[in-house]
């Protein structure tokens, strides 16, 4: 032993001589080595001898651990007991075992699924479907977040550090004083781990409501989460570690206001309920025994669905004093599904007697969920084909989103068997307004459940009420009766309740009772003025003969403090069906008032006659030919007859703003070092609602004149400004001169404001502006009047004002073509006018998109002008429509809503729209009529006839004003009045614009012109201001082809004093544009001597024409 142990060591030695500069990275397991040999040497020799202590513990340890498995049989003979406790203990715990590493393997996957999600989506992305795969992979309507999960990896360690405060300062001292045995309660540890939440996408939802931004976020939790929990005193532990959450979370920003910080509140809730799974540590093992684990997840999910499921929202203020905090927790719902659970089809067989060999039937019964509103069936005892012809009623706030789910199961004495569920989302439902077919099961085999669907929309007036009363006496369902309205209660407060009888304040619950079903809020301590700030909602089978029961009462529920009865029949009556005030409570104190806010709907089947009344439908089948109302996401859906916009739609205003002058800026432009005082060059930035806008430069000036109109479509959101910023123009930096602005609310309530307004953060200046309210007015009897009166308001850039609002709501669309290849398509809507264009969201693969949004537009001319829509995909066009607005103009109330058909589409491709027009009048522009524009001049038309009268006011600083009448005359005559005027008439205004300082010329129209031609002429009108006749004097109109009545319309300016225009005269000339080889041809003209009109007295009026070698 020792030659061979000494021949190692030198070998080893030789070895490690030689291989030195190889081994230096590991010397000291070298070095280890060297020391360790002769301990192994030493070893095997002392083993010959018998075996060391350490291995005969370890022997020991593994013999005595193999014993404790037989312990539970000992100790089970010992007590008597037979040994199926033993086997039923073994199967528990391999159960629980199973269990475990059941959800850890499921923890390690996702985990490693997360690690490395794009190779591993990649992988499976020809098989995966959309729903599966993650933000990454793009889609026309989800975007990336991965932006927002760096932020979330980067806070998530800080994230922890907030949790175990808040769990260790807050949630322990909570726990320790609810209960005597808690007294020793503790987080041991708490650590959310290394793995932060994740958002997989987010998709924002552009709807019509401008007060609100809409996200749904899917977000995955795959975490490493380690929370332990101690209760020292009876040494028990329990904990969580790891755990999964996936699911859908929608967050509303709502409402949107015009201050910092925007937004006013987050609204949070899952659309349905997501998926959980914990894995448990300690003495919360147990709850990992099969069976218990899905009681246990069951439990979480139902209190976490009961802030955080719709209808439940969390609501997060972030503004002080927040209104309507009630009603954004608690909104009117969007509509109320009616699920008629019919019968269901070949359910499997799952009683089965003597081990399977004789099998038996099934006793089903069926649950129906939407959110957290769930109802369970009858039990059809032993019957695969059972008949239920039950009806349920659940509210919808979401759509699409919400989902109808039934399942199916087989009632048991133990545990129920499953037979089968199947998912809807309700936005179908929405879509086909009434939806009856026969639904696969999912895990059912061959089963299928027959529904019919209805989708109720809520009115907010009484005229269908009648109607809906009626039609429900022909329903018979079960367990209840059919509802005709909604009530939605908002509790808010009480004030000076009664004091107890010991004279102590009370803690008051109010209990709301309608028929035989009460609701009741939570209670407020000690206080005679609670406030509530809750939401209640009641189904109504008849509103018109029920009554709401209140009573305000002690936490003990024996004291009331109050009581009140409100017949649900003054609701009917109310405007808006609404109620909003306060209520004297009655058996009270003299001053007690409860203030709640009442709203009723009615709920109303928008659907075709054939829809009403539910007809059989073969089992598998389903017969779109015979009925308009069958539809489902794969046939054809019902079209609803009207668009559905929002209470909001077409309720904007327009804003128009007067920029007119300023005084006593500062002087920016200094030379030399500011010895020479020069002046500025200012100019002015607008802004309004999102919109900026710049006036011209006026150069030199202290003391500008703009004299410019600016036109916003305004909402009423709070806290919106219409701000001014005044700047000296540089050749470098823009110099600031100031800054002055008006809250729009009051221009909104006042209609007019006009005001000098000081600047601020400057020494001296002020600006002269006016605002203008426009609200739209659905009547085309005073466009003609609003056209003259846009027509003599001086704007920037000769451009005309707008003389109407044109708002349109774009539902849906049906049937449009599909792709190459048979694939549908991902449509959105463009939508402009004159040049003004806007875009839908994207409708993902459907060829019946609902879009939902809304659009406003400023319209000059509606005869003239047109709304050009097109429907497109991935760019390219599936469809057209092009709307004349004189197709609105002579509608009733200016509006159309209706399916229209799309051109360069399919053969039934069409669009269903509402599209309303409003005129736009001034009643503060300095134009003001006297009385109605009469109606249309043509051929026939003469001075003689009634007149309007026009006052043209122009308010300068000393508050006088000047008006100029404009008489425009209108009527039928012979064409014997017209013998002095054989070459034709021009109508003119001509007149002096005081603040603006420059003469102003309007050529309406001309009429009964005569032309030598054969055809009719293209004609146009010529301007020239004598006596000069150069370029800068001269104007002339558009050309109007082919018409001997043309109308021009259009405003002329020079830029003279009043008393150089005194001594001015205006010739205008008809002239016939004739073609591109010939010189214009003169018709006629008419002579104005301005020395002999009174110009701030002009006139709009018809003139005579003369030949052209005329001097007068």
């Amino acid at each position: 032993a020792e030659n061979s142990r000494g021949s190692r060591s030198e070998a080893g030695g030789c070895g490690w001589a030689g291989g030195g500069s190889a081994m230096e990275p590991g010397s000291e397991q070298g070095a280890a080595g060297v020391e360790g040999l002769p301990s192994a040497s030493g070893s095997r020799s002392r083993g010959l001898g018998g075996i060391g202590s350490a291995e005969a513990l370890a022997a020991l340890g593994a013999v005595g651990r193999r014993l404790l498995w037989l312990l539970p049989v000992y100790l089970a003979g010992r007590a008597g007991l037979s040994l199926g406790f033993v086997v039923a203990g073994v199967a528990l715990y391999m159960g629980w075992k199973g269990r475990r590493l059941g959800k850890e393997r499921s923890l390690r996957m996702a985990g490693l699924l997360l690690s490395d999600e794009e190779g591993a989506v990649s992988a499976a992305a020809t098989t995966a479907g959309k729903s599966d795969l993650p933000a990454w992979v793009t889609f026309h309507d989800v975007e990336k977040a991965e932006w927002l999960n760096k932020i979330l990896a980067q806070a998530w360690p800080f994230f922890g550090q907030y949790m175990e405060k808040l769990l260790v300062e807050n949630i322990t001292p909570s726990i320790r004083a609810s209960n005597s045995h808690l007294q020793t309660f503790t987080f041991s540890k708490v650590d959310m781990g290394e793995k932060a939440l994740k958002i997989l996408g987010v998709k924002v939802h552009t709807g019509m409501n401008k007060k609100r931004i809409l996200l749904d976020l899917t977000v995955s939790y795959v975490g490493d989460v380690q929370i332990d929990v101690e209760v020292k005193k009876y040494f028990c532990k329990a904990g969580v570690k790891g755990m999964q959450l996936h699911g859908m979370l929608r967050v509303i920003l709502e409402p949107l206001i015009g201050d910092v910080p925007i937004v006013g509140a987050l609204t949070v809730f899952f659309i349905r309920r997501p998926t959980l799974d914990i894995n448990w540590t300690g003495f919360t093992n147990l709850l990992d025994i099969p069976g218990l684990s899905s009681v246990s997840d069951t439990m979480i999910m139902d209190s976490i669905a009961s802030f955080l499921v719709l209808p439940n929202r969390l609501l997060i203020p972030l503004v002080p004093d927040l209104h309507d905090a009630a009603e954004l927790r608690a909104p009117v719902p969007r509509g109320v599904v009616r699920v008629h659970l019919v019968e269901a089809k070949d359910l499997q067989s799952k009683d089965k007697y003597i081990k399977g060999m004789i099998e038996g039937k099934s006793d089903p019964y069926a649950v129906v969920r939407v959110g957290t509103q769930v109802f369970t069936s009858k039990v059809i005892d032993e019957n695969l084909n059972p008949t239920w012809n039950e009806m349920y009623e659940f509210i919808v706030h979401e759509v699409p989103g919400q989902e109808l789910e039934v399942e199916l199961f087989d009632k048991d004495p133990d545990q129920d068997d499953f037979l089968g569920r199947m998912k809807l989302d309700l936005g179908e439902v929405f879509k086909a307004r009434v939806l009856e077919e026969w639904f696969p099961l999912q895990d059912g085999g061959r089963a299928r459940v027959h529904l019919r669907l209805e989708w109720l929309t809520l009115m907010s007036d009484s005229s269908k009420l009648d109607q809906v009363l009626q039609r429900n006496k022909t329903i018979s369902s079960k367990p209840e009766p059919p509802s005709a309205a909604i009530l939605v209660i908002y509790l808010d407060k009480a004030q000076e309740l009664p004091l107890k009888k010991s004279s102590k304040e009370p803690n008051p619950v109010v209990q709301l009772s309608i028929q035989d079903v009460t609701r009741e809020s939570r209670v407020v301590y000690n206080t005679v003025s609670p406030v509530w700030d809750d939401a209640f909602r009641f189904f109504l089978q008849n509103p018109a003969k029920e009554d709401i029961d209140i009573q305000v009462k002690d936490d003990n529920r024996q004291t009331t403090l109050g009581s009140l009865t409100i017949p649900l029949s003054r609701l009917l009556s109310a405007d808006d069906q609404t109620l909003d005030q306060g209520f004297q409570l009655e058996n009270s104190g003299p001053n007690s008032r409860i203030y709640m806010k009442l709203i009723m709907r009615v709920l109303y089947l928008d659907a075709p006659e054939d829809c009403l009344t539910p007809r059989p439908v073969p089992p598998g089948h389903l017969n779109v030919t015979e009925s308009a109302c069958v539809g489902s996401s794969v046939d054809k859906s019902p079209r609803p007859l009207t668009a559905s916009p929002d209470a909001q739609f077409g309720t904007e205003n327009v804003i128009r703003i007067h920029l007119l002058e300023a005084e006593n800026l500062i002087a920016k432009d200094n030379f030399m070092g500011g010895m020479i005082k020069g002046k500025s060059d200012p100019y002015v930035k607008v802004r309004l609602g999102g919109q900026k806008f710049r006036s011209r430069v006026i150069k030199e000036e202290l003391n500008p004149r703009w004299s410019e109109i600016y036109e916003v479509i305004v909402n009423d959101v709070p806290g919106q400004e219409v701000e001014f910023d005044v700047y000296d123009k540089d050749v470098d930096k823009d110099d600031f001169l100031g800054r002055c602005k008006i809250p729009l609310r009051r221009a909104l309530t006042c209609k007019f404001v006009d005001e000098w307004l000081p600047l601020e953060d400057v020494k001296s200046g002020r600006l002269h502006v006016k605002l203008e309210c426009l609200s739209p007015i659905p009547s085309a009897a005073e466009l003609e009047q609003v056209l003259l009166v846009n027509s003599l308001i001086q704007t920037p850039k000769n451009e005309e004002l707008s003389s109407a609002l044109l708002s349109v709501f774009l539902d849906r669309a049906a049937e449009l073509p599909m792709r190459k290849g048979s694939k549908p398509p991902n449509p959105y809507v463009s939508l402009s006018v004159r040049g003004i264009s806007y875009k839908t969201k994207v409708a993902s693969q459907t060829t019946d998109p609902m879009w939902d949004e809304a659009f406003s537009f400023l319209i000059k001319r509606p005869h003239a002008e047109s709304l050009e829509l097109q429907v497109k995909d991935d760019g390219h066009v599936v469809g057209m429509l092009s709307l004349p607005l004189s197709q609105l103009l002579a509608a009733e109330g200016l509006v159309l809503d209706r399916w229209f058909p799309l051109s360069n589409s399919g053969p039934g491709s069409q669009i269903l729209m509402r599209v309303q027009l409003g005129l736009l009048i001034s009643q503060h522009s300095g134009v003001e009529a006297l009385n109605n524009v009469a109606g249309e001049e043509n051929g026939e038309s003469s001075l003689k006839g009634s007149e309007t009268e026009l006052c043209i006011r122009e308010d300068g600083d000393s508050g006088s004003t000047q008006e100029l009448r404009q008489r425009m005359p209108h009527g039928h005559s012979s064409n014997s009045e017209l013998s002095d005027s054989l070459l034709g008439q021009l109508r003119l205004t001509v007149w002096y614009h005081m603040d603006a300082r420059k003469l102003v010329a309007v050529v309406h129209a001309c009429r009964n012109i005569k032309s030598s031609a054969k055809d009719y002429p293209d004609l146009y009108v010529s301007l020239i201001l004598l006596p000069d006749k150069s370029r800068a004097t001269k104007r002339k109109t558009t050309l109007r082809k082919k018409t001997l009545n043309p109308e021009f319309n259009e405003k002329f300016e020079w830029d003279i004093s009043f008393e150089e225009a005194q001594r001015r005269k205006l010739e205008a000339y008809i002239k016939n544009g004739a073609s591109f080889m010939s010189r214009p041809e003169p018709i006629g003209k008419v002579h104005l001597d301005l020395s002999q009109m009174d110009l701030t007295q002009g006139a709009a009026q018809w003139y005579d024409l003369k030949d052209d070698k005329s001097s007068t």
